[in-house]
């Protein structure tokens, strides 16, 4: 049975429907560095203080000048004071760059120790390249947050407040009209502003997918070229790269009166305040010294005011990228087991009687959930397995085979029956230490980047070189490694691109054998080897199946036509269980399967 069908290449992003994230979503990210950034909310203040001190050291210059009083000690204040406030933003600066960074570091550590957990049923329904664009393009929004939002606003807040004390002690009346500019402004930016966190979301969906449809393009750029599909997939890619452009043009339709708008406001408060101030100046209500240090006062309000407006835009597409995080945060992990035994574990290794299986199916039933009509794979399929024999498993493509060997790793759970490993209902016993008990082959024999070594010891970390040998050799893959002057440390290449396939299978079946699992689970095994390494790796797993229970798949019946037992599916039951010669006398379809291929 093949996987769930996944979205296609010229599939369209959703439009920013998930879960909507607030300031109180990022706080979790935020306490894991208090301590750096509790240093920067304190600079804040104190570089807002030292800015806040100007304009009075500056007034009382003017009003010294007026009466030839000495300037020197409130020069060198004033020095003082910009020096201290250089040197604070300095540090504030490089404290905020690196809680940036170490927020977006957090958020990829949840992402990713997320998502590696998450369950395969998930992977079925989701697309690699999307999952790929919330751990990379997603967290990095979030550095803006803290760059160009949240710590800023402390210090502006500070300052801002402290000029509007400063402005209202000078003189109220312009004060009143400087706030109600700057409100009317805020109003405006307030509705201009309303869509860009919705059009925001939209072009991170936009780029998930597009991401996702790279991914598979560059996956398959082999098999693209050869069927001559080059054009299509750019058309598909493009649609995409499209519709996420469409997004950014909306978030910077809705984005672009902000900083406008403020500057305006600003300019318009500067001007009221200097017409006006100049008029109550020359009618003695106002000093020269209190209009100037109105004017800096004003000055101070405007970075603040200005940082605010322009955040509006990059923290709105920040709680939109964080929207998508907390989409994949909030799913659901593969649970561990349904039930805690510390005994479970200790029955798995000790001899059951004879004639007890060590794999057991008893009517198990199941379907894949595909987000629409349930599809039926299994249908009370029961068998057995005796301890340290050999089972294959036959039948034609999409009876369920590779369905089975899912179920005993528990990629997915049983609707419906029970399947026992050495007498414990599979469910009972936690994930980890279920899969710890099998050396799986997959159909497909993935290889990872990195070396061979690698490969190997992924179920093994501990193994020494010497074992890495010896299951190559087991294999028949050692001569083809030591003919490679890096040995063992020789790169396979992108998903094992520089292997063959024959060579990738033996890699993946060494890989099993070196964790010494007492389960063997082979999926299609040999289907990649020509009839040389078929026969020896044949040889191989004959020797290493000695004391362990196997599970084979094969389409080809010569590679387990000596198995202790053949099980039959078709269309997810049980149509037949016996020793090849038996079969041949007793079931029509292993007949007609082994006539196919000239067994009989």
């Amino acid at each position: 049975m093949s996987e769930p069908t996944r979205r296609g290449p010229f599939s369209r992003p959703s439009r920013g429907t998930g879960p909507r994230a607030g300031i109180k979503d990022l706080l979790p990210y935020l306490a894991a560095h208090r301590g750096i950034l509790g240093i920067a909310i304190g600079l804040s203040v104190v570089g807002a203080a030292t800015s806040l001190a100007q304009p009075l050291v500056v007034a009382e210059l003017v009003r010294r000048v007026q009466a030839s009083l000495a300037l020197a000690p409130l020069l060198w204040l004033l020095v003082a004071l910009l020096l201290l406030n250089g040197i604070v933003s300095g540090v504030q600066h490089y404290l905020l760059q690196r809680a940036g960074t170490s927020v977006v570091l957090t958020a990829r550590e949840r992402l990713v120790r997320h998502v590696l957990k998450l369950p395969i049923s998930e992977y079925d329904r989701r697309r690699t390249g999307d999952m790929v664009s919330r751990i990379g393009t997603d967290t990095t929004l979030l550095y803006a947050v803290l760059t160009q939002g949240l710590i800023d606003a402390v210090g502006g807040a500070v300052t801002l407040v402290g000029a509007l004390i400063g402005m209202l002690v000078i003189d109220p009346l312009l004060l009143g009209l400087t706030v109600l500019v700057l409100v009317l402004a805020m109003g405006v930016v307030g509705v201009l502003t309303r869509g860009i966190r919705t059009a925001s979301r939209r072009q991170q969906d936009a780029v998930g997918a597009l991401t996702a449809d790279v991914e598979r393009s560059i996956g398959a750029v082999r098999t693209i070229r050869a069927s001559g599909a080059v054009d299509r997939e750019t058309t598909g890619i493009m649609a995409l790269a499209t519709e996420a452009w469409r997004a950014g043009v909306d978030v910077a339709r809705a984005s672009a009166p902000v900083v406008p708008t403020a500057t305006m406001a600003m300019n318009l408060a500067f001007l009221m305040v200097v017409g006006v101030g100049g008029y109550r100046v020359a009618s003695g209500a106002l000093t020269i010294g209190g209009l100037t240090a109105f004017l800096l006062f004003l000055f101070l309000m405007a970075l603040p005011i200005g940082n605010a407006f322009g955040a509006v835009t990059s923290v709105s597409s920040a709680l939109g990228a964080l929207g998508r995080i907390t989409e994949v945060l909030d799913l659901p992990l593969e649970t561990t087991s349904d039930a805690s035994d510390a005994t479970l574990e200790g029955r798995l290794n000790t001899t059951a009687a004879p004639d007890a299986p060590a794999i057991e199916l008893d009517c198990v039933t199941f379907a894949y959930e595909t987000g629409d009509e349930p599809v039926q794979v299994l249908t009370h399929v029961s068998f057995g397995i005796p301890r340290g024999t050999r089972t294959a498993l036959v039948g034609p493509s999409g009876a369920g085979k590779s369905t089975v060997l899912g179920l005993l790793e528990r990629f997915y759970d049983v609707d419906a029956g029970t399947i026992r490993l050495g007498g414990v209902d599979i469910r009972r016993l936690p994930r980890e230490v279920l899969r710890a008990q099998y050396g799986y082959v997959e159909q497909d024999a993935p290889a990872l980047a990195g070396s061979i070594r690698d490969n190997l010891v992924l179920a093994s970390p501990l193994s020494t070189d010497d074992d890495c040998w010896r299951v190559l050799d087991a294999v028949n893959l050692s001569e083809t490694v030591r003919r490679n002057p890096r040995g063992l440390d020789a790169p396979v290449g992108e998903d094992g691109v520089l292997l063959s396939g024959g060579e990738r299978q033996r890699l993946a079946i060494a890989r099993a054998l070196l964790t010494d699992a007492p389960v063997l689970l082979l999926d299609e095994s040999t289907s990649n080897l020509d009839g040389r390494n078929e026969q020896l790796l044949r040889d191989a797993l004959s020797a290493a199946s000695q004391g362990r229970t196997t599970l084979v798949i094969a389409h080809r019946l010569a590679t387990v036509a000596d198995a202790d037992q053949i099980v039959v599916l078709e269309e997810g039951r049980v149509v037949a269980t016996g020793t090849h010669a038996e079969l041949l006398e007793t079931s029509p379809l292993y007949r007609e399967l082994a006539a196919s291929q000239l067994l009989v």
